[in-house]
């Protein structure tokens, strides 16, 4: 918990802590979470398999909280997979692997962070590999294609905050990010090699001025979305050319 939420802890605690009882909701250990999902399939008539039950563990940060909203969605989702199939099939619904990174919005944003680490290794069939991962797990829709010009966009802004700050320890993230503008701490450290990999603001800014462009072309209804987007991230994944005007980043940065 950061200062503001222990304050408002110990504040509920002292005005209601003698009439009513509490329960804390804290965080698990990782195996803590990946057995009580293993043991809640069980109870719940399905099946899950080790590495979605890991993988959805960390996507969440092992909060109990979330795991178990985002397992009755899989467990729904699983069952009515189930129903799809043969009668002949006796076995019970299975929770994937594919199914996790497909429904739950923290193991896209896994991906997204792949993305962002291919990008910024200059790593350019590898980034073109993952865009199609992303847009084959979605609809492939104006939406879903700007949702992820979005999310792309807030990562190059964090990565940007800790190239500025010098951060280069997770835990002096929290002090430099404001809530609500954190990535899940799975992603804390992978993301702090990412933006030391740009030797400079203007890298950065290059990059959010070239996602912009391509969030201005996709909601004027272009041919081909997908084909933005591919031209977007080999962009971002080539070596920068020096140019000798950089227009204003005003609206990058505003994306």
């Amino acid at each position: 918990m950061d200062m503001q939420d222990k304050e408002r802890y110990e504040r509920i605690r002292e005005t209601l802590g003698e009439w009513c009882g509490m329960v804390e909701l804290a965080r698990v250990e990782e195996a803590d979470a990946v057995r009580w999902l293993a043991e809640a399939a069980s109870a719940r008539a399905v099946t899950i398999d080790p590495e979605a039950a890991r993988e959805l563990a960390d996507a969440l940060g092992a909060d109990m909280m979330l795991i178990a909203s985002e397992f009755e969605k899989l467990s729904l989702y699983a069952q009515g997979k189930q129903l799809l199939l043969p009668q002949a099939n006796a076995a019970l619904p299975n929770i994937s692997l594919g199914d996790v990174e497909t429904m739950v919005l923290a193991a896209k944003q896994r991906s997204l962070y792949e993305l962002t680490d291919a990008i910024s290794r200059r790593d350019r069939p590898q980034a073109l590999l993952l865009l199609h991962g992303l847009l084959n797990a979605s609809d492939g829709g104006e939406d879903s294609a700007i949702g992820h010009l979005y999310m792309l966009a807030r990562t190059f802004r964090q990565m940007l905050v800790i190239l500025e700050k010098n951060v280069r320890d997770s835990r002096a993230i929290w002090s430099v990010l404001w809530q609500g503008f954190r990535m899940p701490p799975f992603a804390a450290d992978d993301l702090i090699r990412q933006a030391r990999r740009y030797k400079s603001r203007a890298d950065l800014t290059r990059a959010l001025r070239q996602i912009a462009r391509a969030d201005l072309e996709i909601r004027s209804s272009p041919p081909d979305k997908r084909l933005v987007l591919e031209r977007l991230v080999l962009n971002l994944a080539s070596d920068p050319k020096p140019s000798r005007f950089e227009p204003s980043s005003q609206f990058a940065i505003e994306l």
